[in-house]
């Protein structure tokens, strides 16, 4: 199993009454009103240093992701970021994983295309390409993308993101969203014909379908943890299983918010606030904002009026040890932390973890040492599942060699 560290970068300082003042963590808060400049430099610079940090000390892979407009994350460019990490781990055996850049948002498309194409040839060909839908506020409201034409867009432009990287000769692209006279792309990806493509997704709907039937990998992408997800699991590897792809568990990637101390106690008490602060103000995303009309293809839609347990739950009145009780995040001693993950894992068959240990307005020192912690007592028990039976196809092939953990984390402290 690879295990792979994830950044949302939020604000992680906003003021204790936020959630009086702002119906949403999107859109509507005031740059003006909240942010300090010099504070969001920081945050771009602790977020690379704590992505660094987690390479040098032995995760397989680091995860940037895209979001527009908000609090809760903002990674405009992951491009940007992802070149900053490729450049930053040169020899290192470590995949930069872009979580990414969203297709139906840029046009055209081939400007991704060029922009990971670069970042592959920078990190000497250890790209995972990963390309998301896009939240329905980041592509409707914050890139005006005609809501029902959003998923329409996504799949015209991923043919042609892939087009562009392994044809031999110059074409012309004459979509219904996309027209280009001449594609002829510089650079192109080490990796050929394609760098290994990840999908990520919140259900099992059309997206999940369509990863598997172009046998591309699907990360499940969820705040609500290893418990929750036994459903979409389960349905996932139904539909894996009925359009007879092989059970390999690393077609199944999964996000998991983590926070390891010395002892449950300490644990429990030092991840309580900014857990809270994660799910009350950085979660803090109106119906409005989220299900806008037309972003859901139709068997989406009827999955999320007949069959959405999370529905029913109001984050913002549950406390820190409700989100442990209910595993949306896992914190405890080492110990605690990696038998709840091997539980998971093993259960919803998960060939990449992705770990969340930078959550809500955790600092950099509380970062860096939940980091340290989990590489030195939680990946080593991890990394080697699924290993004796299974080859990952859905990572970068220069990478696809085997690596003693514990004896990075021990040669990088």
């Amino acid at each position: 199993m690879k295990v792979c560290m994830f950044h949302l970068m939020p604000y992680r300082d906003l003021p204790a009454d936020f959630g009086t003042h702002y119906n949403s963590a999107y859109i509507d808060p005031n740059w003006f009103d909240i942010a300090n400049p010099d504070l969001v430099g920081k945050y771009y610079n602790d977020t690379l240093d704590e992505m660094l940090l987690a390479a040098k000390l032995g995760f397989h892979g680091l995860c940037t992701n895209q979001h527009h407009q908000n609090v809760y994350g903002f990674m405009a460019n992951p491009s940007l970021m992802g070149a900053v990490l490729a450049r930053g781990t040169a020899g290192q055996n470590v995949a930069i994983i872009q979580l990414g850049s969203t297709l139906p948002s840029s046009t055209p498309p081939t400007r991704i295309a060029e922009e990971y194409a670069m970042i592959d040839c920078i990190s000497g060909g250890r790209l995972v390409a990963g390309f998301p839908t896009g939240l329905p506020s980041d592509a409707a409201l914050s890139n005006g993308v005609v809501p029902v034409e959003q998923r329409e867009r996504y799949r015209e432009a991923l043919a042609l993101v892939k087009k562009a990287w392994s044809a031999k000769e110059t074409f012309a692209w004459n979509g219904r969203h996309y027209q280009l006279g001449m594609v002829n792309l510089w650079p192109r990806p080490i990796q050929q014909p394609l760098p290994p493509i990840w999908i990520p997704g919140s259900g099992i709907s059309a997206t999940a379908e369509n990863v598997v039937n172009m046998d591309h990998c699907f990360c499940h992408l969820s705040y609500y943890g290893l418990k929750s997800a036994e459903f979409v699991a389960d349905r996932y590897w139904e539909m894996v299983a009925s359009k007879g792809r092989d059970d390999n568990p690393h077609r199944f990637s999964f996000l998991q918010l983590i926070g390891v101390a010395e002892s449950d106690a300490e644990a429990e008490d030092l991840y309580a606030e900014h857990a809270e602060y994660f799910f009350h103000k950085l979660l803090l995303i109106p119906p409005n904002y989220q299900a806008i009309p037309g972003c859901l293809d139709y068997a989406s839609l009827v999955q999320g009026l007949t069959n959405n347990p999370r529905a029913g739950i109001n984050l913002r009145a549950l406390k820190a040890k409700d989100y442990y009780e209910r595993g949306f995040v896992i914190v405890g001693s080492a110990k605690t932390v990696r038998e709840q993950l091997m539980d998971g894992v093993k259960r919803l068959r998960v060939g990449h973890l992705l770990t969340l240990l930078q959550f809500g307005s955790m600092s950099t020192e509380l970062t860096k040492q939940n980091i340290a912690l989990f590489a030195r007592d939680v990946l080593p028990y991890l990394e080697n599942l699924w290993d004796d039976q299974y080859e990952d196809r859905w990572w970068p092939e220069r990478l696809r060699v085997k690596r003693h953990v514990a004896a990075i984390a021990a040669s990088a402290s």
